[in-house]
């Protein structure tokens, strides 16, 4: 990437006169931003979500913004960073204003210099602060439950962020076998949790409510506990997620970005297995809420409705979903089920690239929906999203119960044991 230029040199005229009241004014049209300009949040993306900046209580961004977090300028070479333009879907010919926090110059300097170099010829940065802003702001209906690792430090050090817990809290590092890693270092406070002892045999999907109700107990979670959960890979991670909703867990949340983002932050970690949980009580009879995790019955029948009113969601490959790959050593089967959409993915099976930000955090909302939109995946619909075994799903579902969607669930069996099934009906593209 090229050298930072000097923020000052890009200060003139014409960009200190640029406000979001001059946008407002100009540019916000039916109170939707015109599709002459667009505009760049520079702040990181649990801001952009809706988590205020330290000393601010504005929460959310200006509506129709796009979110390119400054920070990335430094992680991607000058290919990566092109290739993020055109994922992001903006167009270089487009008169383009860029905002951050309190001070947005040399964050926005940084950025804007970036973009020069690629064409970007039409650009100016607002200089008056968010806050003042006529607009209401746009957040994520839930951004409370994707918490940046700030937030998490902030806990454990006895502060009181925004937002904190109303009762107890307990935070779980999530891995799949041995916690080799987590033994080695961890969050402050963490304990560990095998996803061996949620998931069994011979399909990987949840243990029974029994099993789900015991596993709760012993980590100290009751229904009113705040669960923090983060893993090396969120994926893991997320599949504990929704069984924790599925059980009742009122309050589930998970670190945006994972372990990487905790690293990146530099805060404090611990070595070894130094934290304990008291075992109590969940009160209340698992599953809450059933609804959220489903098992082939029920997506059978989804599939007999209506395919404007439901969405079966492939959260698979290209490859594994037209049938190039099973993408599972221990899969055989390869192609995907009847009636599903493909909703993308990433690289392989351990991967939902798709869904993130460069530096492992969600992707901004209005990048996941126009992804989708050409599939008919909407959040009016009733949609299950499912992959191999459940963990790429379980965080494409946590998502978008971030954004808001309401009639979600995740498929348990997958596509492992629907096509054990030869009487279930699948499809495989590369064999046509």
């Amino acid at each position: 990437m090229a050298s930072i230029i000097n923020a000052k040199s890009l200060i003139s005229s014409p960009i200190d006169a640029i406000t979001f009241n001059y946008i407002s004014d100009n540019y916000i049209e039916n109170g939707k931003l015109s599709e002459q300009v667009q505009i760049i949040d520079c702040r990181p993306s649990s801001q952009y979500n809706g988590w205020p900046e330290k000393n601010s209580t504005i929460e959310g961004h200006f509506p129709g913004a796009y979110n390119i977090d400054n920070q990335w300028v430094k992680k991607l070479d000058d290919k990566q960073f092109e290739q993020l333009i055109v994922d992001q879907g903006l167009d270089k010919n487009k008169a383009t204003f860029l905002y951050a926090g309190n001070d947005p110059i040399k964050p926005c300097a940084e950025l804007s210099y970036v973009l020069k170099n690629l064409g970007f010829n039409n650009l100016a940065i607002i200089s008056q602060p968010l806050s003042q802003s006529q607009q209401k702001l746009v957040t994520l209906s839930h951004f409370k439950q994707l918490v940046p690792a700030h937030w998490i430090n902030a806990l454990i050090n006895n502060e009181t962020p925004a937002y904190s817990p109303k009762n107890s809290y307990v935070i779980v590092e999530v891995q799949w076998g041995e916690a080799i890693q987590y033994f080695d270092s961890h969050i402050p406070g963490a304990l560990n949790l095998d996803t061996n002892k949620i998931e069994e045999k011979p399909w990987w999907n949840r243990v029974n409510d029994k099993k789900i109700a015991d596993i709760l107990s012993e980590l100290g979670i009751c229904y009113d506990t705040t669960v923090i959960l983060y893993g090396r890979d969120n994926i893991v991670a997320s599949r504990v997620a929704s069984i924790m909703m599925y059980a009742g867990v009122e309050d589930v949340r998970l670190l945006d970005g994972g372990w990487q983002a905790w690293q990146n932050a530099g805060f404090a970690t611990e070595s070894f297995n130094n934290c304990n949980s008291k075992r109590v009580s969940f009160v209340k009879q698992i599953p809450v809420n059933p609804a959220y995790i489903i098992d082939i019955p029920e997506v059978k029948a989804l599939l007999a409705k209506d395919p404007n009113k439901y969405s079966l969601v492939s959260i698979r490959t290209k490859d594994e979903h037209i049938g190039q790959k099973s993408g599972y050593s221990y899969i055989k089967e390869k192609g995907d089920i009847v009636g599903c959409k493909w909703g993308h993915s990433g690289i392989d099976s351990n991967d939902i690239s798709d869904f993130l930000n460069p530096d492992g955090t969600m992707k901004s909302e209005q990048l996941i929906t126009a992804m989708w939109k050409g599939a008919n995946i909407s959040a009016d619909q009733q949609v299950a999203f499912y992959c191999g075994t459940g963990w790429r799903a379980s965080q494409v579902f946590f998502f978008t119960y971030v954004m808001g969607w309401k009639n979600i669930s995740v498929f348990d069996g997958g596509w492992y044991e629907w096509s054990a099934d030869k009487s279930n009906p699948t499809f495989n593209l590369s064999e046509d």
